[in-house]
Formats: structure tokens, C-alpha cells, sequence
């Protein structure tokens, strides 16, 4: 047994030893930050401390994006007397909330398309609206704005995100259906937007671009 311990000993002797794993070096790095494009720089000039993105893509969400945009700024007033100063809000409208960026103009000569394409009409008609039904009041709990309209929000000082996207596949589809030139199709639909509104590369962007802007996105449906 005496052999056999010194042999062991011998052996463990003998084979290399086990390095220590080396320790990771810490790399000191610069902190991330997003990069700054002049195409976005309007949201830094909203004026405002508290600043809120309400993200809709529906025609239905469109809608409660106002309502909700509305109690933001009634909930400011109020309860910290805040004016509509004190607040930066933005309404995305991008995918199926895009045409409700536009004027009753548009909608009277696109509404069957617009209905079709993003499945919504009119609850007093039950047909495809001929009106942007957000920009006139008389629906109540029809629909989900309860009566607050783009023009409205324009008053307050709120602004609007639109997906250039989406308004050109609009304007293609458009211009196929009424064999209409698409460029006059889309250079319509660009003019026709309500005041503040700003035409992103396309609305899943801009979502991007609001939140690292220090935007609260609250993302509607």
C-alpha cells in the first residue's frame, strides 16, 4: 500500500496542473444611445415635460386614442393644473388606423375602398362612411371617441404620427380600382391630413423613434 500511495503521488506529480480560468476583462464602453435623425426631430419640438405616444392601428383604436388622449390632457388640467403646454402627445395612426388621418373630402370619394380595406363603416348607416366619422360630433357611444375629434385634438396642441407606409399602399390600391395615377392618388391623400400631422418612413417606426425620443407609448389596439 506504501508503493502504491508513493506511485499515485508520483503520477499527480507528474501531469500539468489546471490553469485558472483567466477572469473576464471589463471593457469600458461608451453608454448606448440612439442616434438622432432630422426626419424625427419634431417630436423634440412639442412642447411639453410630459410626453405620451398613443399607438393606434385600427380604425376603432383611432378612435380611442382620442378619448384616451382626451383624459390625459382633462387628467393634467385637474388634477396638476397643467396646461396643454405641459404635455407633448402624439397619435400614432399607422395599418388600418391610416386613412383616418384624412379629410370628409377624401373619405367621400375613397370611403368604400378605405371600408373595405380596413373593415369599418358607419354605425348609423351600416355602410362605408362617406365622412371621416372622427371629425364630426353626434355618434356618442357609437363610436369609441365619445365625441373628442381630430379637430379638437388639432386645437390642443395635440400632433399626429401617420404612416407613409401605409398611405402609399392606399394610394396604389386606390389608383388600381378607379384607374387613377398613383402619384396624384398619393400626393391627395399626403394633402388632404389633418393639421400636425407628420408623415413617418412608416408607423412601426415612429413608435420606435417616439420612444427613444423619452415617449410613454401606450399602445391603444
Amino acid at each position: 500500500m506504501a508503493r502504491l500511495g508513493a506511485t499515485i503521488a508520483a503520477v499527480a506529480g507528474a501531469l500539468p496542473m489546471t490553469p485558472d480560468r483567466a477572469a473576464p476583462q471589463s471593457v469600458e464602453r461608451e453608454p448606448w444611445k440612439p442616434a438622432r435623425h432630422a426626419q424625427d426631430d419634431w417630436l423634440d419640438a412639442i412642447p411639453g415635460q410630459h410626453r405620451v405616444f398613443f399607438d393606434a392601428v385600427t380604425a376603432t383604436g383611432a378612435g380611442e386614442a382620442l378619448q384616451f388622449c382626451s383624459n390625459f390632457r382633462n387628467a393634467s388640467q385637474f388634477g396638476y393644473q397643467l396646461g396643454d403646454d405641459g404635455n407633448a402627445l402624439v397619435i400614432g395612426l399607422r395599418h388600418w388606423a391610416t386613412p383616418m388621418a384624412f379629410s370628409d373630402a377624401v373619405w367621400a370619394k375613397y370611403g368604400p375602398i378605405f371600408s373595405e380595406r380596413i373593415h369599418f363603416v358607419d354605425p348609423k348607416t351600416n355602410a362605408a362612411p362617406s365622412i371621416n366619422v372622427y371629425l364630426t360630433k353626434g355618434y356618442g357611444m357609437q363610436l369609441p371617441n365619445r365625441e373628442n375629434t381630430f379637430g379638437e385634438a388639432v386645437q390642443h396642441r395635440v400632433h399626429f404620427a401617420v404612416c407613409d407606409m401605409a398611405t402609399r399602399a392606399l394610394a396604389g390600391l386606390i389608383a388600381t380600382q378607379r384607374q387613377l395615377k398613383y402619384d396624384d392618388v398619393y400626393a391627395e391623400l399626403r394633402a388632404s391630413a389633418h393639421g400636425n400631422a407628420h408623415f413617418m418612413a412608416a408607423g412601426v417606426v415612429a413608435v420606435n423613434r417616439a420612444q427613444e425620443r423619452g415617449y410613454a407609448i401606450q399602445h391603444i389596439g
